[in-house]
């Protein structure tokens, strides 16, 4: 069992939450600050850590099991641990199971919102996988996905949305979206092949890669829409300008003739972002802040 743990949790690339993570995190110390001027309690961040694990987990999962067919065939995925053999479906889906069972529970323990919210979280997990069958927006649905780790974490400690909220859930989406754009550059022949649907295969390398670009930096206008539109001060201002340069960084080493960076462009860059745009936050609403 320990090992088929391990094979799902390398499946799944749990290593990956910290795209999202920290997001989530933000919007709940955002959230509290600007709603109720408190910070979050220890308990609403625990639970809110078990939501995203089980969320994350069950969506990663459902994806893996509905593309299986899909990543046998591709060269790049074939060595995925369905495809190879190395777990069944049905072990897959078990866990899924219980990680919906974790998500449902820890959002019981935060508020009446959250569980009303719960069945748009799982159509959008579900949906998500199965959007390349039929539009190059899948990326969009991914973004918009993700995006609800941040509304899940204010909702989480606040009980409610608000424009703020919205603000920060679309910036996340759309940065999502950007950075996803990116990452299926690399299989724009097998898409095309396969008639799969993305940017890439769509409008090319090239016109996907200029798309990504004005998805960023509309996400660095709502990166200043939060400063402007809260009480956040220089220490997230500061986050924002390096979240900014990151942005522009990762686009630099990402070429519509050389790709070879791409993995670099995809996890390092944003995984260093969003860590950034959440420690910045959390020096500037926890540290600096007296309360």
């Amino acid at each position: 069992m320990i090992a088929k743990i391990r094979t799902f949790l390398e499946m799944i690339k749990f290593e990956h939450t910290i795209f999202a993570l920290p997001f989530a995190y933000m919007g709940a110390i955002l959230g509290a600050v600007v709603v109720d001027r408190r910070l979050p309690e220890w308990s609403e961040c625990g639970w809110i850590l078990m939501a995203m694990v089980g969320a994350r987990t069950a969506a990663m999962g459902l994806n893996r099991v509905i593309d299986k067919a899909i990543d046998a065939r591709n060269p790049r995925t074939a060595n995925r641990a369905i495809p190879a053999g190395l777990i069944k479906s049905a072990e897959a889906i078990l866990f899924i199971v219980v990680s919906f069972a974790l998500l449902f529970w820890a959002a019981s323990q935060l508020n009446s919102l959250s569980v009303k919210l719960l069945p748009l979280a799982v159509f959008m997990t579900v949906i998500y996988s199965y959007t390349k069958r039929f539009t190059w927006a899948c990326h969009i649905v991914l973004g918009l996905t993700i995006g609800l780790a941040p509304l899940g974490g204010w909702v989480a400690v606040t009980g409610e949305v608000t424009w703020t909220a919205i603000i920060l859930y679309v910036t996340v989406a759309i940065w999502t979206a950007g950075f996803d754009i990116i990452y299926a550059c690399q299989d724009i022949e097998f898409d095309r092949k396969e008639g799969l649907h993305s940017i890439p295969a769509r409008f090319g390398i090239a016109g996907a890669l200029n798309i990504a670009r004005a998805f960023h930096a509309f996400t660095t206008v709502g990166f200043a829409l939060l400063f402007v539109l809260t009480d956040l001060g220089w220490p997230y201002f500061v986050g924002m300008i390096i979240a900014a340069g990151l942005l522009l960084y990762e686009h630099r080493l990402v070429k519509p003739n050389d790709l070879s960076k791409l993995n670099a462009a995809f996890f390092t860059m944003n995984g260093v972002l969003s860590a950034v745009v959440f420690a910045f936050t959390f020096l500037d609403l926890v540290v600096v802040r007296s309360w």
